[in-house]
């Protein structure tokens, strides 16, 4: 009964993790113009339920953002970092 318990657990769990979809998407955020304003963004986009990594790129003006699709979306992330006065959208 119990290796049936494990067995049935294994496979739901290997199931699961073939359903939950990793995303990577980058964000570019044109009004990021000082040394301080990364921390904004990375803080802002944290906050979003879902996201696993933020790499916020002063230079380049962008975010690389790693996030579960079954959780969250590109339309919360560009929300997170307008509602933190950084407006963005998703680099092409």
């Amino acid at each position: 009964m119990m290796n049936k318990l494990l067995l049935i657990t294994g496979l739901f769990l290997a199931t699961f993790g073939v359903i939950a979809k990793p995303q990577t998407v980058t964000l570019e955020v044109p009004t990021m113009n000082c040394p301080v304003c990364p921390i904004t963004v990375t803080k802002s986009l944290e906050k979003v339920n879902g996201v696993t990594d933020v790499e916020v790129m002063f230079e380049e003006q962008q975010a690389q953002v790693s996030y579960d699709d079954e959780i969250t979306n590109t339309k919360a992330l560009i929300d997170a970092t307008t509602n933190a006065g950084y407006p963005s959208y998703v680099k092409e």
